[in-house]
């Protein structure tokens, strides 16, 4: 990207520690300066206020990586039509963005931090109004959905089967948010559990989360039939071309969901492919999907399944996905994927790197090169 990389990062660091207020003030200026565009947002802001934080984060970080930083910005404007933003939007947004980090940096901020800014963020707005306008020719918005199949497999959790009513053009180890009737404008991400197949029907892994809107009305309040809208596949966990023939997974609790998604591919597009997939649990009765996966490995031959649980007292040994890996999985396995809870994925790729897997080896969610430079930073996630 052709901006000035080092002012970006001096300006950032004066409110990288003031995240949530930058958040904050932007949508408190942007409401109040363009009150048309509220309602384009959710009731409840929480959620918004840290994918705001988590974008910036992103592209300030990986700024030097010209490619991935477009193709995660096409991702983000083609995310963002189903909530529809148009062309005219993003001045707005980029005036009230500046507004907000200058307001947080005081008197530290300098006016050339700001020129900085409008110039990255022109360029920001650039991609994503041409991203969007190009998935505009063939793709809709939003895709509308039912529900085909609701399995209750615990008291937290859910495996949801829907058929869009169009084809869904999706990687495996993508996600895709969701958005129930009951709860307008309020979208949640879930990985996609399944590889992409002839029938079109998507699985879904859902945890209630306590007070979470939309996973405890798609536990608990979701059947075979209702309907559900889905935004478009994100992410970029996914299989490298050509497919490694041989693929460690580590997945914490329902971010199996994704790597059951890249096994299956991988298992039905390579005759030689060797995976080993390790699933963390609190508890032994978290293990919701033991019979697919049980199926799925017998079927190969090729699937090796190793549990960790790591707070059962009924099930000793504790262990966490971390303390099964070992140097020889990292000097074994060309591409080692890592999806669940947000400290559990901290934890391992903490490990990986001190055993020496290059990130360059490594796929997650969050962006595993994201993670590992903060990890050198020493900086909070």
């Amino acid at each position: 990207m052709s901006v000035d990389i080092a002012l970006l990062r001096e300006s950032w660091g004066l409110v990288s520690e003031n995240q949530e207020k930058v958040a904050s003030q932007f949508y408190g200026l942007l409401f109040s300066r363009y009150p048309q565009v509220r309602a384009l947002f959710p009731a409840g802001m929480d959620s918004q206020r840290d994918r705001l934080v988590q974008a910036l984060t992103y592209v300030v970080l990986n700024l030097e990586d010209s490619a991935s930083v477009t193709a995660y910005l096409g991702e983000l404007a083609r995310d963002h039509r189903k909530f529809d933003v148009r062309p005219e939007h993003y001045p707005a947004v980029g005036r009230c963005l500046i507004a907000s980090m200058r307001a947080v940096a005081g008197e530290a901020w300098r006016q050339e931090f700001s020129d900085a800014w409008l110039a990255a963020y022109e360029l920001i707005a650039t991609i994503m109004i041409q991203a969007a306008a190009q998935d505009e020719t063939s793709s809709p918005p939003y895709w509308n959905a039912r529900v085909i199949a609701h399995e209750q497999r615990s008291p937290e959790t859910a495996v949801i089967t829907v058929e869009p009513e169009q084809p869904y053009p999706f990687l495996a180890g993508q996600y895709a948010t969701i958005q129930t009737a009951r709860w307008p404008r309020i979208w949640r991400a879930y990985s996609i559990a399944n590889a992409p197949s002839p029938d079109n029907h998507l699985t879904f892994h859902v945890r209630l989360i306590p007070a979470g809107w939309v996973s405890t009305t798609l536990v608990r309040q979701t059947s075979v039939g209702d309907r559900l809208m889905l935004g478009p596949p994100r992410g970029m966990m996914t299989l490298p071309s050509p497919v490694p023939e041989r693929l460690l997974c580590l997945a914490g609790g329902t971010g199996l969901a994704p790597l059951k998604a890249i096994a299956e591919e991988t298992l039905r597009t390579s005759s030689a492919a060797d995976i080993t997939l390790i699933h963390g649990v609190r508890r032994q009765a978290d293990f919701y999907d033991v019979e697919d996966m049980t199926h799925l490995a017998t079927a190969h031959g090729r699937l090796r399944l190793i549990a960790a649980v790591s707070d059962d007292p009924d099930h000793p040994p504790s262990r966490t996905v971390a303390d099964v890996v070992g140097r020889d999985h990292v000097e074994a396995w060309p591409m080692t994927f890592v999806c669940g809870p947000p400290e559990m994925v901290l934890s391992t790729l903490d490990l990986l790197s001190r055993l020496g897997l290059p990130a360059h080896r490594i796929r997650s969610e969050p962006d595993a090169g994201q993670i590992m430079h903060r990890l050198r930073a020493h900086a909070p996630i």
